[in-house]
C-alpha cells in the first residue's frame, strides 16, 4: 500500500468540500440538530421526573454517540458517492490504485469529517446542556473506537451493495443506522426487546457500548469484557466487510459491470 494514492483519494475530498459550502454544511448541521433538539427534550424530561433523576448522561449521551456512529457509517458511504455521481469509476479504478488503498482513503477522510462532527457536538452538549461525554472517564475512547471501526465497516458494506445494484440502490444506504438502533439498545436497555431480538443484539458490536456506558452513566463500572467483545465483532465485522468490497469489485471487473455502471440500475 503506497500512502501517496491513499493521500490522493483524501486530497480530492478535501478540493471538493473546500470548493462547495453544500458538501461541508452536512457535517455539522444535522448532528447540531439533533443535539438541540434531543437536549431540550432531555431537559424537559428532568423538569417532570422524579427529584435526582436526571436523563441527561443515559439519553443525551446515547444520542450523541449514536450520531457519531451514524456519521463514521455515512461518510464512508458519501465519500464512495462522490464517485458514483461523478460516474468517476472508470477513471478511478483504470489507474494503478488497489483496492486496499483506495478503502484506506475512504476511511482516512471519514476520521476528519466524523472528527469534526464530533467535536461539534461535544461542545454543543456540553455548553448548552452540561453534558461533557469525557467526565464519565477515559474509558469513552475505547467504547467510541468500537462505534466507529463498525461504522467503517457498515459503510463499506454500503459501498458494496451500491457497487453491486447500481446508484439508484444508494437509498437503501441511508436507513441503515435508523434500522439497527432498535437492536442495538441506543437508548434502553436490551433486556426490554424481545428474545429473538436480543439474540440478534448479541451480534451487533453497539449492543456492548451502550449497555456497558448506560452502567457507567449511573455510577457503576465499565464492564472492560464487554469492550473486549464488542471490539472483537467490530474487527471482525471490518474485515468481513472489506472482503465483501473485493468480491463484488472483482465480480464487476469481471463481467464487465464497471463499464455499464452510468446506468440507473444495474442488475
Amino acid at each position: 500500500m503506497r500512502p501517496g494514492r491513499v493521500a490522493a483519494i483524501v486530497l480530492r475530498q478535501l478540493y471538493l468540500l473546500r470548493g462547495s459550502v453544500a458538501r461541508a454544511v452536512p457535517l455539522v448541521s444535522w448532528v447540531a440538530v439533533d443535539m438541540v433538539l434531543w437536549g431540550f427534550l432531555t431537559r424537559w424530561l428532568d423538569s417532570v421526573a422524579a427529584p435526582g433523576t436526571t436523563f441527561v448522561p443515559t439519553l443525551l449521551g446515547a444520542v450523541l454517540l449514536w450520531d457519531f456512529f451514524t456519521r463514521v457509517m455515512q461518510g464512508v458511504a458519501q465519500v464512495f458517492f462522490e464517485d458514483v455521481w461523478s460516474r468517476n469509476f472508470l477513471n478511478l479504478f483504470a489507474s494503478p490504485i488497489t483496492i486496499g488503498e483506495y478503502l484506506a482513503g475512504l476511511v482516512t477522510t471519514c476520521v476528519g469529517t466524523s472528527a469534526v462532527s464530533l467535536l461539534v457536538m461535544m461542545l454543543l452538549a456540553g455548553a448548552c446542556f452540561g453534558l461533557w461525554i469525557f467526565a464519565l472517564g477515559a474509558v469513552v475512547v475505547p467504547y467510541l473506537l468500537v462505534l466507529f471501526v463498525f461504522g467503517i465497516a457498515l459503510g463499506i458494506v454500503g459501498c458494496a451493495i451500491v457497487l453491486r445494484l447500481g446508484p439508484a440502490s444508494e437509498w437503501f444506504i441511508w436507513p441503515i443506522p435508523a434500522l439497527v438502533s432498535p437492536f442495538a439498545g441506543v437508548f434502553y436497555p436490551v433486556a426490554t426487546l424481545p428474545g429473538w431480538m436480543q439474540a440478534f443484539s448479541r451480534l451487533l458490536p453497539p449492543t456492548y457500548v451502550f449497555e456497558s456506558l448506560r452502567a457507567v452513566a449511573r455510577g457503576g463500572s465499565p464492564s472492560y469484557s464487554d469492550l473486549a467483545l464488542g471490539g472483537a465483532l467490530a474487527v471482525v465485522d471490518l474485515l468481513l466487510a472489506c472482503m465483501l468490497f473485493r468480491s463484488v469489485h472483482r465480480r464487476a471487473l469481471r463481467s464487465g459491470l464497471i463499464a455499464r455502471y452510468a446506468a440507473e440500475t444495474v442488475t
